[in-house]
């Protein structure tokens, strides 16, 4: 079930003093055991987790927003890859990560478990597993053991295998939480309503996610532990479980639209710049266009620009260290507007032109030819969602378990059904919305029967993967989690990174761009503040499960 972000939730969070009188070695605005209400608690964490915290982003954004540069799924605005994910840039992502929601799940277990709330703490530790496990997978070693001692300004970094092995047991110990007896329901439970079945979905699902990552160092286990998941039956398979949060349209007083919305849609345009690379592999790689485009993407125009003041690379040839079949300057001739990769020129005044986001996941415009540019409020006004672990990854990771490990099932089938799931999932979103009369009207005119469509592409994949070698296979797998996973860079730097595929990734325009970033530096905060902490000598040190040789991805 998926809930709407509400001004009304955000009044709540506020906690309010009655009292006239104050302890004035208190806080008043500091969270604590004795002015907390836990369901308000709840909320709080969850918003700084995927919701819209005030401007400062949450952390699903925050560690996405990096991931999909560095995967093609959006344009990376730097010349080289040292630049990519600078120790500044990390800040905010770190800070809410420790101070809100690490501090204030640390808050909430005592409460909801002495009050008898087994939901909200299998709640709680579901979020902080999931925080953890991105936080490693972004910078390796990090501080926990020691990082919410409030009287340890300068905690020591633990080892990213043994964080991993905490939050799988977070995990496994808010799965007891949800199958224990509750005195009191999380109706106010902003993904699910407080349903316990979907929540241990979600752990379950968190958990194969880890596994899959572990199987570089420990295969034996991964496979066990992962055929153990397959035969429980308890994984995200049904819309209604999947784990996405979802936005409003109000502006202001609380700003409830997606970020990538309030980024772009606005009288100027502006914002993101999208992956030409990511835009052409989706409408050149089938021989024909990926039936999501006209939802990902909104073209503010059909034909490509000829002004050289707009888009400098017009008058430039492909670089020489570009394949023949990379995607360069523009990806298509119908309008498609992007940035090649690491690409860092200068700002045109092309906001009103250049491709935005569009209906999904962002909340934004339905592509229907219409050749306008975007506008304050236009297409869905911003209600998108985040999301962060859909049906058809559970498939996409499944069917690459089999290939690489050899675990229960039928990768072909897993293959399909991912690829449909995605397909449907991403239509049911958008005939939610208000763009849903455009898209029958659209459709009806140009004589479009969106199943036929699906049906075409869906029997393409699989000849494709009939045809394919044992690696081939699996770049296909890849390659299609890659497309169903627009909005979410997460978990397909997770794929790079253990598998190097999607393959075939367009290079960076310089030709000698610096080793691919295994990791994130560590933020400048943490560096500044904290006498243990050394930062890294470079981005391309991985991660403690990525034990793939130096230079594999590019």
């Amino acid at each position: 079930m998926i809930n709407k972000l509400k001004i009304s939730l955000l009044v709540l969070l506020t906690v309010v003093v009655s009292s006239c009188e104050l302890n004035l070695l208190e806080n008043p605005n500091q969270v604590n055991l004795s002015n907390t209400d836990v369901n308000f608690l709840l909320n709080r964490i969850e918003l700084d987790y995927a919701g819209n915290n005030a401007g400062v982003g949450n952390h699903f954004n925050q560690m996405t927003d990096p991931a999909m540069r560095l995967t093609r799924m959006l344009n990376q605005g730097a010349a080289i890859y040292d630049n990519a994910v600078t120790p500044n840039g990390l800040n905010n992502a770190w800070t809410n990560a420790y101070a809100n929601i690490m501090t204030d799940v640390k808050t909430l277990l005592p409460l909801a478990e002495t009050g008898g709330l087994l939901i909200h703490a299998g709640i709680g530790r579901t979020i902080r597993a999931s925080v953890l496990l991105n936080l490693v997978d972004a910078f390796g070693n990090v501080p926990y053991s020691e990082a919410l001692n409030a009287e340890n300004f300068n905690p020591k970094t633990d080892d990213g295998a043994g964080i991993y092995t905490v939050a799988i047991a977070d995990l496994d110990k808010a799965i007891e939480n949800f199958t224990a007896t509750s005195r009191g329901a999380a109706t106010g439970d902003l993904f699910y309503g407080g349903s316990a079945d979907s929540w241990i979905r979600v752990a379950n699902t968190l958990k194969l996610k880890a596994l899959l990552n572990r199987s570089l160092i420990d295969r034996s286990g991964s496979t066990t532990g992962i055929n153990a998941l397959i035969s429980g039956n308890r994984l995200i398979s049904t819309a209604a479980q999947n784990f996405t949060f979802k936005f409003g349209t109000n502006l202001l007083n609380p700003d409830t639209r997606h970020p990538r919305y309030g980024g772009q849609y606005s009288p100027t345009g502006g914002g993101d710049y999208q992956s030409n690379s990511y835009m052409g592999a989706m409408f050149n790689s089938k021989g024909f266009p990926d039936p999501r485009m006209r939802y990902y993407f909104y073209r503010q125009i059909t034909r490509n620009s000829t002004d050289v003041n707009e888009i400098r690379c017009i008058t430039n040839q492909k670089p020489t260290h570009y394949g023949a079949n990379d995607v360069f300057c523009f990806p298509t001739t119908v309008g498609y507007w992007g940035r090649d990769h690491l690409s860092n020129e200068g700002i045109p005044p092309d906001g009103l032109r250049r491709t935005a986001w569009g209906l999904y996941p962002a909340g934004g415009l339905y592509d229907n030819d219409a050749n306008r540019g975007v506008s304050l409020g236009a297409g869905a006004g911003g209600a998108g969602i985040h999301p962060i672990m859909m049906r058809s990854f559970v498939d996409f990771m499944l069917a690459e378990s089999v290939l690489r490990l050899g675990t229960t099932g039928d990768a072909k089938a897993l293959l399909r059904s991912a690829v449909e799931k995605s397909m449907a999932d991403v239509r049911a979103y958008a005939l939610g919305t208000t763009e849903a009369g455009k898209i029958a009207t659209y459709e009806a005119d140009q004589k479009i029967v969106w199943a036929d469509e699906v049906k075409r592409y869906v029997d393409k994949v699989l000849a494709d993967y009939d045809a394919a070698t044992a690696d081939g296979k699996l770049n296909i797998v890849a390659t299609e989690y890659w497309f169903a996973a627009h909005g979410n860079g997460i978990e397909i730097y997770n794929l790079y990174r253990r598998t190097g595929k999607p393959a075939g990734q367009q290079p960076a325009l310089e030709p000698s761009p610096g080793g691919f970033v295994r990791s994130y530096y560590y933020p400048l905060d943490l560096i500044t503040r904290n006498s243990n902490a050394k930062q890294k000598t470079n981005a391309t040190l991985p991660v403690f499960w990525d034990n793939n040789p130096a230079g594999f991805i590019k």
